[in-house]
């Protein structure tokens, strides 16, 4: 277990729930790129399984946090890519 690794991936964490809320909030797509999204989570699936594969130890777990939270930003990527297609505003979407 490297602890370059373990502070590499804390420090990438740390900023994913801030662009989550901020995905969420905005509603919009304006400064997030799918393809950077789509990116970062290659990596980290590449991360994950050199883990599984070489060097099985906790840090996985980080790898999958982080996963698991550009999957979601990437999802509302995707929700907020709809709204604009839709043409409406972002303050005009009620949820049922």
């Amino acid at each position: 277990m490297s602890i370059f690794e373990i502070i590499m991936l804390l420090c990438f964490g740390a900023a994913w729930p801030f662009s989550i809320l901020n995905s969420w909030r905005s509603k919009s797509t304006k400064g997030k790129s799918v393809i950077f999204l789509i990116t970062l989570m290659i990596g980290y699936v590449a991360g994950i399984i050199n883990k599984l594969y070489y060097s099985y130890d906790a840090v996985i777990y980080l790898y999958i946090l982080n996963l698991v939270m550009v999957l979601i930003d990437t999802c509302l990527w995707v929700r907020n890519r709809r709204i604009e297609r839709e043409g409406r505003e972002p303050d005009s979407i009620i949820y049922a």
